[in-house]
């Protein structure tokens, strides 16, 4: 089965669901306009230009509500919540889960994209800076965003997860990330090409 994730905040107690995130789209055949849903499974949103992937960058650039927080992409398959109690038919429950249903917040912030000179995705945690204008197009002509690869928990899973030998997957999770306008002394600048295999 399917896996589904969604980004959280983890020092605010916030969510986003990618349902909430609609594109437009116009049928060929017909102009009948339709619109359909981000999906929830990670591979179906994490491309930079996805209105998703566009919502949590203004959200992290300065003066956006999770700047410099820690994030997650939680996935419903992760591994169960350090410090929580399993359910009362002793099942696992896990950050995905505790969001949805017993601490988190949903909220839909504006999915217009930030403006091009927010191009450094850096993580505080770890000092390291990935510049987002040199990611490359894989073979489908899609550029994988890597903020969501990076901070994700239960890749490899579900169906729809990232596929690929990529041990950077998850590496950042629980870190404070933000997307800035420069390079910051001291840290390091790191690959974040992602490839599919």
């Amino acid at each position: 089965m399917g896996q589904y994730y969604f980004p959280v905040n983890l020092d605010k107690k916030e969510y986003l669901c990618s349902h909430d995130f609609k594109t437009r789209y116009v049928r060929k055949e017909d102009k009948k306009v339709y619109y359909i849903s981000e999906g929830l499974k990670l591979m179906e949103h994490s491309y930079i230009g996805n209105i998703m992937m566009n919502a949590v960058e203004k959200l992290i650039i300065p003066n956006g509500n999770w700047y410099k927080n820690r994030l997650v992409w939680a996935g419903d398959y992760a591994d169960h919540e350090v410090g929580h109690k399993k359910t009362n038919n002793g099942k696992d429950v896990n950050l995905f889960h505790i969001m949805m249903d017993m601490e988190g917040t949903k909220i839909k912030p504006s999915t217009k994209k930030v403006d091009k000179k927010y191009r450094y995705l850096t993580n505080h945690s770890k000092k390291v800076i990935i510049d987002l204008t040199i990611i490359r197009p894989t073979e489908d002509g899609m550029n994988l965003h890597p903020l969501s690869l990076l901070i994700a928990e239960g890749n490899g899973r579900g169906g729809g997860d990232f596929r690929g030998e990529d041990k950077r997957v998850g590496s950042w999770s629980r870190d404070i990330i933000s997307l800035e306008e420069k390079m910051i002394d001291g840290y390091q600048l790191v690959d974040g090409q992602f490839i599919e295999e």
